[in-house]
């Protein structure tokens, strides 16, 4: 696939990221259990949806694995999160935000999660989003991921990451400036 913009997809891509969102769909039902296909795939057509289009091929093509979670009664918009087993390959190796990654003096990594979930058109998972998300299935048992970080705690030079370990979901902190090979960060997208 390739990458056209945030306005849209060419048809191409298109047809290709659908069919591999409708396949995850279906195998993993229990993540969404009483949505049906059909009416997602309506709304990702709409033309006031190809920018969302977009943003959930970038989720894919940084090896997100993104897929329906949820369901907005109120909004009728659907709810996707990156649910791979961990941490997208594609976003690891980056700093919390670029204030953490400025304040680097050397081995500065080539980007920095806040900036690049910007980029994508698409939000990094909240705590209690990543929680959730541990609810569907066993997610980062071997990497970590950064997660939005409150005010209060980014202005002291802090930030947050989650992972699972010992079947229990840990919430750690860490200088903003730092960056691991196994740490990432996941999203969020509704459409």
């Amino acid at each position: 696939m390739t990458i056209e913009n945030r306005k849209g997809l060419s048809p191409e891509p298109r047809k290709e990221l659908l069919k591999v969102l409708k396949a995850r769909f279906e195998k993993h039902i229990d993540r969404h259990l009483g949505l049906e296909w059909a009416n997602l795939e309506k709304k990702l057509d709409l033309p006031s949806n190809r920018a969302k289009a977009w943003s959930l091929y970038e989720m894919e093509r940084t090896g997100g694995e993104p897929d329906v979670v949820g369901y907005d009664q109120k909004t009728g918009e659907y709810i996707f999160y990156d649910c791979s087993a961990e941490s997208p390959k594609g976003r690891r190796s980056v700093c919390y935000d670029r204030e953490g990654l400025e304040s680097r003096k050397e081995y500065k990594p080539e980007n920095n999660a806040v900036d690049m979930a910007a980029a994508m058109g698409v939000e990094l998972l909240t705590e209690t989003q990543y929680r959730e998300l541990q609810n569907l299935g066993n997610f980062d048992t071997k990497t970590s991921s950064w997660v939005k970080t409150p005010a209060q705690i980014r202005k002291l030079g802090g930030a947050l990451f989650c992972d699972r370990r010992f079947d229990h979901v840990f919430l750690y902190h860490n200088g903003a400036e730092s960056y691991y090979a196994v740490r990432g960060f996941r999203c969020s997208l509704r459409v």
